[in-house]
């Protein structure tokens, strides 16, 4: 993932409010930043999120197959997830950035469906999905593999245009 740097990314996830929201625990260190750079966004699945009027990286935005879902999706489906730094929430800009990764999604992956999911006590990342044609399928799914996810469900929601 080009364009995010640690010391970018600690600032931002190391926010006790903002990594839980998105199913991992907040950063502790810069070099833990950089270790999360290294192993997960370095793919061309993630994208950084960046402030237009600084070119400042405040966030990431990406999709995972089958293999990398948190939710059970079929071979050729998708599911999209995002975060964003706590001073920029409610502004637009989550989406925003959701509505270019949907856009690369559809014309370039051709993905067949498109999911995304979020816990029950984040619902505004609820409302970022409903804004940009997603709908809440009503089902509630457990992800073990995300910090909170053993005890926290999160709601799927299915991508209808």
């Amino acid at each position: 993932m080009a364009g995010i740097g640690c010391g970018a990314l600690y600032k931002y996830a190391s926010d006790p409010d903002v990594g839980p929201r998105a199913g991992w625990p907040a950063h502790k260190s810069v070099e833990e930043s950089r270790e999360v750079i290294r192993t997960f966004f370095h793919n061309d699945t993630t994208w950084a999120i960046v402030l237009k009027a600084t070119d400042e990286a405040i966030g990431c935005i990406g999709y995972y197959t089958q293999a990398t879902s948190n939710i059970p999706i079929g071979k050729n489906d998708c599911e999209v997830g995002y975060w964003i730094g706590k001073p920029y929430w409610n502004q637009g800009i989550c989406t925003e950035a959701l509505r270019l990764m949907l856009d690369h999604c559809i014309r370039v992956k051709r993905f067949e469906n498109i999911w995304a999911d979020h816990f029950t006590g984040n619902p505004a990342s609820g409302r970022v999905m409903e804004k940009c044609g997603f709908a809440d399928t009503g089902l509630l799914n457990q992800c073990s593999q995300l910090v909170g996810g053993d005890k926290d469900m999160v709601k799927v929601f299915k991508y209808k245009g």
